[in-house]
């Protein structure tokens, strides 16, 4: 019944006809001549397969995997050791939305402490997409699963901003793969300020402990903060405490404060993970600031009527 009920990644290159990407390959690397981190593909969601292809270079959509991918670095003894039901699941599709508001922030929540996969990473809504939804309708659907937030398709104007190949847990040095997802990053812009959302935000104890709406100075530090990277971080002057809105285990929002350090910690190279924001959710802020750009110089060029 599982392999029923989920969407599951397919390949295709050099005219092919789609095959299911297996849960041990990397799908980045099986587009990528090199062996870069990141290319440009395209997609497609037909008879409920999540169809990937090379695209026209320049008119394709990002796809990346972090450099410390443990698809990426997994050895054949150790792709062997992972258990056959593990292998035979294939890679799930995900939608992970980028809500922005009328006045330039995005909503990001922690997931609750008790997930198994991700516990206390702080994400954007989001979750797996059902058999005959619309990666939009899957999107709306977690969205207000997640946060209570109930938007209309004609509601929001949505994009694409990028693919991430997300595995967990995230490193080798933590232990073999268990799950192996592409996750879509869309964004929807809202004629709503976050204030505006924020009274209507119900969300979930069961998968979300804390919500903020992130403003550009903060999404610009947490960018600064890649991992597996010693790179300084870009701060801006930013205070010291960020202040989100924490879920009671009743639902519940309650005003606080938590450390800045908080958004702009690392991935442990080993250890135990660290309440931070996911890899992932990095790549698509940044692929978010860079859609304000290009749409702040599209208004510049365009003339007045």
């Amino acid at each position: 019944m599982d392999k029923v009920r989920r969407i599951l990644v397919h390949v295709c290159k050099e005219r092919a006809a789609p095959r299911r990407a297996q849960f041990v390959q990397s799908v980045t690397g099986h587009f990528s001549d090199g062996g870069a981190d990141e290319v440009e593909v395209s997609c497609s969601l037909e008879k409920n397969q999540f169809v990937l292809y090379r695209g026209d270079k320049g008119r394709g959509t990002p796809l990346k995997r972090p450099a410390f991918c443990p698809i990426k670095h997994l050895s054949v003894t150790e792709a062997a050791a992972i258990p056959l039901d593990v292998q035979e699941r294939g890679i799930d599709v995900g939608v992970a939305i980028i809500l922005q508001t009328a006045n330039q922030r995005v909503l990001l929540t922690r997931r609750a402490k008790e997930l198994r996969i991700f516990p206390n990473v702080w994400v954007p809504p989001g979750g797996h997409v059902e058999p005959d939804e619309t990666l939009l309708d899957a999107g709306l659907r977690e969205l207000k699963e997640e946060t209570g937030l109930k938007l209309e398709p004609e509601d929001v104007s949505p994009q694409m901003l990028g693919l991430w190949e997300s595995v967990y847990p995230p490193m080798l040095s933590r232990g073999l793969p268990q799950r192996h997802h592409i996750v879509i990053y869309m964004l929807l812009r809202s004629s709503l300020s976050h204030l505006q959302l924020q009274a209507s935000l119900s969300p979930s104890a069961a998968e979300v402990s804390a919500c903020l709406w992130a403003d550009r100075r903060l999404v610009r530090a947490i960018v600064s903060a890649v991992d597996g990277e010693d790179a300084g971080l870009r701060l801006d002057d930013l205070p010291s405490g960020v202040s989100v809105s924490e879920v009671s285990s009743g639902g519940a929002l309650t005003d606080s404060t938590l450390p800045v350090t908080v958004f702009v910690s690392r991935v442990p190279l080993s250890g135990p993970d660290v309440e931070r924001v996911s890899t992932g959710t990095k790549f698509a802020l940044e692929l978010w600031l860079k859609s304000l750009k290009s749409l702040k110089s599209l208004e510049t060029l365009t003339p007045d009527p």
